[in-house]
């Protein structure tokens, strides 16, 4: 017979093992759920918004790789198939596209996805991208991105041109004015003041990582702005 000390101890130690169990099995749930597609290293921003949609299973998702591959979904395809693939393949009227890619990849080749974007009529397709929070144990997080438009001009708005430097961060000009990163915001505020509409329009050197790119669409939303992307048509 066990002693009544004896049982409380084994009881402690199957409570502490079903603690344990719990934790790896939401470890296991939160990690299946990051995984899911094509794995790319996304990247980092601070004000992006939750995106729940995305993690559906019929979520329109193109991701781009850093060797300059693209998926719909999990299906390879080139740049030039993307947009047939889209247009052959059903989807719900309010259904919006996300763009998945990766931190290293040329901007030119998330720009190309943009593009098919805007002819495939997505208005305003997101920008998938990781946080700099750290989820609380066990918790889902849903993914989050930074919302974008498609544009080809941008007449009577604040522009922003973000170009290859020779150091770390790259060139920032806001109205043709040179602006250092960390003044961007107070920039971009001084400019909208002067719009009807807080609307930013961005044109971005091609060879930039998209990360470079992200910073700079991250500091765009933070100021409460649109952020319309121009592309070449």
């Amino acid at each position: 017979m066990f002693s009544k000390n004896a049982s409380l101890t084994v009881k402690s130690l199957s409570f502490v093992l079903f603690v344990l169990i719990l934790t790896s099995a939401s470890h296991w749930i939160h990690a299946q759920q990051l995984q899911q597609g094509v794995s790319v290293k996304m990247a980092t921003t601070s004000n992006a918004t939750p995106m729940p949609e995305a993690d559906e299973n019929d979520a329109w998702i193109v991701t781009v790789t850093s060797d300059g591959r693209f998926y719909f979904g999990t299906k390879p395809v080139t740049w030039d198939e993307l947009s047939e693939v889209m247009k052959a393949t059903p989807r719900h009227r309010d259904q919006n596209l996300y763009i998945k890619a990766d931190a290293r990849s040329p901007f030119a080749d998330v720009e190309k996805a943009l593009a098919v974007a805007r002819t495939n009529l997505f208005a305003s397709p997101v920008l998938l991208t990781t946080q700099t929070e750290t989820p609380a144990l066990g918790k889902l997080v849903a993914p989050k991105g930074l919302e974008v438009f498609v544009s080809s001009h941008g007449s009577g708005t604040t522009l922003v041109e973000v170009s290859k430097s020779s150091q770390a961060a790259p060139d920032v000009r806001v109205d043709d004015q040179d602006v250092h990163l960390p003044d961007l915001q107070r920039a971009l505020n001084q400019s909208l003041q002067k719009q009807q509409e807080r609307v930013i329009v961005l044109r971005a050197d091609g060879q930039l990582p998209f990360a470079q790119v992200a910073q700079v669409i991250d500091a765009c939303t933070s100021v409460k702005a649109k952020v319309a992307i121009a592309v070449n048509e």
